[in-house]
């Protein structure tokens, strides 16, 4: 099947996350908090750009039930991004006026505009497996942070957030649906489907080492 082809094809790629600086500092404690901010910062752009590549996939779905769950998916993504601004962003002092005029980083923006432009451009097929990473390889790699996270780290309530089992049922279906499109799908669709996945795992580490470096436009 498609999921467990496409996470064995990017294994490297999902370790070579996992150990990124900003995760390995964010599970004990040491990242910087400058760095956090800018992720939290980042965060909220991408959540908002990732919510509609949930309503685009829902827009391209047939089945009744495709559509309930990725609509449901969107809405969630927009309430954690809520969630960022009433909770987080006051307990690590970010202001909603910063956020404002902090724009997407390189980075945030290539990744939403990829996002997009799938939703757009490829069939559904294609638009699930280039989100699919976006769940998966953020539970796992938040497991991962969570299971070594000391409960005195400064970044506890952040990081007990990785450990919801709802968010890990929704995980649980979005691969459940990419591999039933997969079935359904001819080679070119299939060779599309993993070549998008793979981008987008390549984006998810490039989110992560981003806001470690607190990168922004060069020019």
């Amino acid at each position: 099947m498609f999921s467990t082809d496409a996470w064995t094809r990017n294994a490297l790629l999902y370790e070579a996350a996992r150990t990124l600086p900003f995760n390995r500092a964010l599970a004990d404690g040491t990242l910087p908090m400058p760095a956090f901010r800018h992720y939290m910062i980042q965060d909220a752009h991408y959540l908002v750009g990732f919510a509609q590549a949930l309503a685009l996939a829902a827009a391209k779905s047939d089945q009744p039930g495709y559509v309930v769950q990725f609509a449901a998916a969107a809405a969630a993504a927009i309430e954690v991004e809520r969630t960022l601004h009433t909770d987080f962003f006051s307990r690590f002092g970010v202001s909603t006026e910063e956020v404002a005029a902090t724009p997407p980083t390189p980075a945030a923006h290539h990744y939403i505009c990829f996002l997009l432009a799938s939703g757009f451009r490829e069939p559904l097929a294609v638009h699930l497996a280039a989100m699919l990473p976006c769940f998966w390889m953020y539970r796992e790699i938040g497991r991962d942070i969570h299971a070594r996270a000391s409960l005195d780290n400064p970044y506890r309530a952040w990081i007990d957030t990785y450990a919801g089992e709802e968010f890990s049922r929704a995980v649980d279906a979005m691969i459940e649906v990419t591999d039933v499109v997969w079935a359904e799908a001819g080679a070119k669709e299939r060779a599309a489907m993993h070549a998008a996945f793979t981008r987008a795992a390549q984006l998810e580490w490039m989110f992560w080492d981003s806001a470690y470096r607190d990168a922004t436009w060069p020019v």
